[in-house]
């Protein structure tokens, strides 16, 4: 079973610190076995408190990171200058093969311990400039709502952390065993966006319509080619207003949704059918097969072939 050890610090927040085990809790095999094992742990096993008005008891020390498969950090109100030296430096003694993870404003956390050296990492967007003042050999990215950067990953503030967990799960055991866990956790198993879409702005003014009814049309109709003339007529808008009020909403644009849309399709098919890729290319609405090859492995990381084996242990013919 994947081990998860979830490290708390003083000043932990109470939420963030939860997710971890209500996602990864709630990830069973089809005989509903679970998948992974979650603990929480301090420094010294001592007691920490919160950001809320109560302290936090734990059963495991540092010693629980040793053994984990995968460290999460959850943000804690605590300055990274005063975080607990060790616990930063079990951090940098963290096996090569440990995969490590932070929350929201956990990623200073990560950078202190020198874990985001050359990187490129997230955390909320109202914190993004000071990390990058403080770490400035992290490359900040405060538009995504996660990073992966294969054995280090960061995500954007707060229930970006659901994010987060779901794409791991997604990672280890393929998107039909994260979209389960999304309905027992009634949450979505993919927002689309960055968290550009919930930086503050100012209110749209009350004319400019939405563009969801056009999105929702567009996933009916992903096996054909879809123009952005299209989907703004649908909206009833110029393409110019369609795209910045579409690029408001959802935080990517028009092309880019859709390419990931059309991956996240073509992920569905290859883990539950036995369609050759250029069936699945051309119902997921890919030009060409190869176009969906080269788009999957620039979304995925992994082309489809590699994809299908990792998850149905089978050939994409």
């Amino acid at each position: 079973m994947h081990q998860v050890a979830v490290l708390a610090l003083d000043g932990v927040v109470p939420f963030e610190l939860a997710i971890p085990a209500r996602i990864f809790g709630a990830a069973t095999d089809a005989a509903d076995h679970p998948l992974y094992d979650v603990v929480t742990c301090t420094p010294g096993g001592d007691a920490v408190a919160t950001a809320d008005d109560f302290h936090l008891a734990v059963r495991h020390g540092l010693e629980a990171l040793r053994g984990a498969d995968t460290v999460i950090v959850p943000p804690t109100r605590a300055h990274a200058r005063d975080v607990d030296g060790r616990a930063l430096g079990a951090l940098r003694d963290l096996p090569a093969t440990t995969r490590v993870a932070s929350i929201c404003t956990g990623a200073f956390v990560l950078a202190a311990a020198g874990l985001l050296d050359g990187r490129r990492a997230t955390t909320h967007w109202r914190e993004s400039g000071a990390l990058q003042r403080a770490f400035p050999e992290v490359r900040v990215d405060a538009d995504v709502l996660f990073v992966d950067e294969g054995a280090v990953l960061t995500s954007a503030g707060v229930a970006a952390g659901v994010d987060l967990c779901l794409h791991l799960v997604r990672r280890d055991h393929g998107a039909a065993v994260a979209n389960r866990v999304a309905r027992r956790c009634v949450v979505p198993p993919w927002r689309d966006g960055g968290q550009a879409q919930y930086v503050e702005r100012p209110v749209p003014a009350p004319a400019d319509t939405s563009t969801a009814a056009s999105r929702e049309w567009a996933l009916a109709h992903l096996d054909r080619p879809l123009t952005l003339a299209e989907l703004a007529t649908r909206a009833g808008m110029s393409v110019r207003t369609f795209s910045r009020r579409f690029r408001a909403e959802v935080g990517l644009t028009p092309v880019q949704w859709l390419v990931q849309q059309r991956v996240d399709r073509a992920r569905r098919m290859l883990e539950t059918g036995d369609d050759p890729v250029e069936r699945i290319a051309a119902r997921a609405g890919f030009a060409t097969a190869g176009s969906m090859r080269m788009h999957f492995r620039a979304v995925v990381g992994v082309t489809p072939a590699g994809y299908r084996r990792t998850f149905r242990g089978e050939p994409v013919r």
